[in-house]
C-alpha cells in the first residue's frame, strides 16, 4: 500500500495515464502552441501555419454547432407554422407562448447550462477527464431544481399574460399552448448540460445528426397530432416537448456507448451533489449574461407597440427580427466554438493559442457577418415578400434594413466575445456590462430618439444599436488587455482547488490544498483565493464531527 500522499494524487495520475494510453487528442492543439512559440520561423509562415491549424479546429466545432442551433430554431418555428394553419388566434397564441413565456425559460436554462462550458472546457483541456461527468450531473441537478419555479410561471401563464395587457382570448389560447411545453422545461434542464459536455470535448457532429433526425420526426408527429388527431394547440406543444426529450435520450445513449466519452462519463456519482453552491453562482452569472442579451432586442418589439402606428411598426420589426434571429444562429454557433476553444487552451496551459484563437474566431465571424449584411442590403426591397405581400410593410422593412445590417455586423463580434468570456469564466463581469450598456444606455436612448425626437422604430433601434456598440467596445478592450498567461494560471487554480471534489476528510483536504499550491509559482495568481479556501476549510473543520488524528499544517 502506498503512502497517503500517493493516495491523494491517484485520481489525477490515473486520468493522465488513461488519456496517454488511449492516444486521445485534445482540441487544445499543442502543435498550434509550438508553431506560435517558434520565433525561428518567418512570421508570415508562422501566421499561415497557425491560421490553418486553428481554422480546422474552429470549423470542426462551429459548423455542426451552427447546424444544431438552426435545427432547434426550426423545430419551434415549424410548431408555429402548424399552429398558424389552425387560425389567426392559434398563430398569435403559439407565437406569444414561444416568443414570450418559453423564451424566458430557454434563455435562463441555456445561460445556466453555459457554466458547463467553462468548467468542462477547462477541465478537458487540463486533462482532468473524470470531472466532466461530475460537472454534467451537477449542472443537471441545479437546472432541474430551477425547472420547478419555472413550472409555476407556466401554470399561471394566463393571469400573467392578462396582467401584461393581452386580450382574454389570446391569453387563454396561449396558456393552453404553454401547458404542453411544461415537459420541455425539464428537457432543457438535461439537454443543455449534455450539449455543453459534448461540445467541451469537441463532439458536435453527433448532436447535429440527432437534431436533424429529430426534426424530421417532429414534422411528421406534428402533422399527425394537429391535423389527423385534432389535438390543436396542446398537441403542437406536446409534440415539441416530446421532440426535445428525443434529443435528450439520443444524446445520452451516445454518451453511454461512445468510446470518445469512455473516460469523461464514468457513471452516476454522489459527488454531483457537492459544490452545488459554487456551481449555482457561476451558472446564475451565465444565465443573467445570456438572458440580458436574449431579451434586449425583444424589448425593441415590445416598445414599438407603443408607437403611433403600432401595427405597421410591429409588422416590419417582426420581419426584421425574424431575419436577425435566423442569421443570429450563425453567431451563436461561433459563440459556442469560441468558448470551447478558449477554455480548452486555457486548461491545457497554452496562452498563445488561446489569444490566437480569440483573434481568428472573431475575424472569421465578422467576415461572415459582413457578407450577411451585404446580402440583406442587396435584397432590401424584396426581402419582406417572403413573409408578407403588403407594399406598405415592404417599404418600412426596406427603410429598416440598414439598421438590420448594422445589427448583423455587431452580431458577428459581440456574441463571439461573449463566448470568449464564458470560456474564461467572466460571466459575472459581462452581466454587469450588459446591464449598463443595454438597459441603462441602450433602451433609454432608444426611447428618447423614438418618442421625444419622433423617429419611431428607427430611433428606438438606433438607441439600442448604441448600447450594443458600447458593450462590444468594452468587451474588445477587456479582451485586448487580457494577460492570457495569468488566465492560464487561474484556470489551473480553478480546476484544482475551487471545484475539487471534497471526498477526502477535511484535514487531508487542507493538507492537499497547501501542498498543491506550492507546486505553482505564488506570483502567478492571486493568493487571496488560496487563503480564502484555507479559511473556509478551517471554519468547516470546527464543525467537523469526525475527529481525525492527523495534524493540520500550521500557517
Amino acid at each position: 500500500m502506498g503512502s497517503q500522499d500517493d493516495q491523494l494524487h491517484t485520481p489525477i495520475l490515473e486520468s493522465m495515464q488513461r488519456s496517454s494510453s488511449t492516444g486521445s487528442t485534445f482540441e487544445s492543439s499543442s502543435e498550434l502552441e509550438k508553431v506560435l512559440s517558434d520565433l525561428q520561423l518567418p512570421w508570415l509562415r508562422r501566421l499561415r501555419t497557425a491560421t490553418w491549424i486553428e481554422l480546422k479546429l474552429l470549423f470542426r466545432l462551429a459548423a455542426p454547432a451552427v447546424l444544431v442551433y438552426l435545427i432547434n430554431n426550426a423545430m419551434s418555428l415549424s410548431t408555429r407554422v402548424f399552429a398558424g394553419h389552425l387560425g389567426n388566434l392559434e398563430l398569435a397564441a403559439a407565437s406569444l407562448g414561444n416568443s414570450g413565456i418559453q423564451l424566458f425559460a430557454y434563455g435562463l436554462m441555456l445561460g445556466m447550462g453555459s457554466a458547463v462550458e467553462t468548467l468542462c472546457g477547462q477541465a478537458y483541456g487540463a486533462n482532468r477527464s473524470e470531472m466532466l461527468g461530475i460537472y454534467l450531473q451537477r449542472a443537471t441537478v441545479v437546472l432541474t431544481a430551477t425547472g420547478f419555479p419555472l413550472t409555476v410561471i407556466y401554470v399561471f401563464a394566463k393571469p400573467i399574460l392578462l396582467l401584461l395587457g393581452e386580450s382574454s382570448a389570446v391569453a387563454s389560447a396561449a396558456a393552453v399552448f404553454v401547458y404542453g411545453l411544461i415537459p420541455q422545461i425539464f428537457a432543457y434542464a438535461v439537454n443543455f448540460p449534455i450539449q455543453k459536455f459534448l461540445q467541451a470535448q469537441s463532439i458536435v457532429a453527433p448532436s447535429a445528426i440527432i437534431s436533424a433526425a429529430t426534426l424530421a420526426v417532429h414534422l411528421l408527429l406534428s402533422w399527425v397530432a394537429v391535423y389527423k388527431l385534432g389535438m390543436g394547440l396542446i398537441g403542437a406543444s406536446l409534440v415539441l416537448s416530446l421532440s426535445w426529450w428525443v434529443i435528450v435520450g439520443a444524446q445520452f445513449v451516445y454518451i453511454l456507448i461512445s468510446d470518445r466519452c469512455k473516460y469523461t462519463w464514468t457513471g452516476f456519482s454522489l459527488q454531483a451533489f457537492s459544490g452545488l453552491w459554487e456551481f449555482l453562482k457561476l451558472s446564475a452569472a451565465s444565465a443573467v449574461m445570456l438572458c440580458l442579451e436574449t431579451w434586449y432586442f425583444q424589448m425593441l418589439v415590445l416598445i414599438a407597440g407603443l408607437l403611433k402606428n403600432p401595427e405597421l411598426a410591429l409588422d416590419s420589426l417582426s420581419i426584421c427580427m425574424a431575419i436577425n434571429g435566423l442569421l443570429f444562429m450563425v453567431s451563436v454557433g461561433f459563440n459556442a466554438a469560441a468558448s470551447v476553444r478558449v477554455s480548452n487552451e486555457l486548461g491545457a496551459g497554452n496562452p498563445k493559442s488561446a489569444a490566437f484563437s480569440v483573434v481568428l474566431v472573431n475575424l472569421v465571424s465578422l467576415i461572415i457577418a459582413v457578407i450577411e449584411a451585404i446580402v440583406v442590403l442587396s435584397l432590401r426591397h424584396v426581402i419582406s415578400y417572403a413573409f408578407t405581400g403588403g407594399a406598405t410593410v415592404a417599404k418600412e422593412v426596406s427603410d429598416l434594413c440598414p439598421f438590420l445590417a448594422v445589427t448583423l455586423i455587431l452580431n458577428g463580434v459581440q456574441p463571439v466575445l461573449s463566448g470568449v468570456a464564458v470560456g474564461c469564466g467572466w460571466q459575472a463581469f459581462v452581466a454587469y456590462v450588459n446591464v449598463g450598456c443595454y438597459y441603462v444606455v441602450g433602451i433609454p436612448l432608444g426611447c428618447v430618439l423614438g418618442f421625444k425626437f419622433d423617429l419611431g422604430a428607427k430611433g428606438i433601434w438606433s438607441g439600442m444599436i448604441g448600447g450594443t456598440v458600447m458593450q462590444t467596445l468594452i468587451l474588445v478592450w477587456v479582451t485586448y488587455r487580457t494577460d492570457w498567461s495569468k488566465e492560464v494560471n487561474f484556470s489551473n487554480y480553478s480546476n484544482r482547488f475551487l471545484f475539487f471534489p471534497k471526498c477526502l476528510s477535511l484535514p487531508n483536504y487542507i493538507s492537499w490544498v497547501r501542498r498543491e499550491v506550492f507546486r505553482y509559482d505564488k506570483e502567478a495568481f492571486n493568493l487571496h483565493h488560496w487563503d480564502f479556501q484555507v479559511e473556509k476549510a478551517k471554519q468547516r473543520l470546527d464543525k467537523w464531527e469526525d475527529k481525525e488524528d492527523q495534524p493540520l499544517l500550521k500557517d
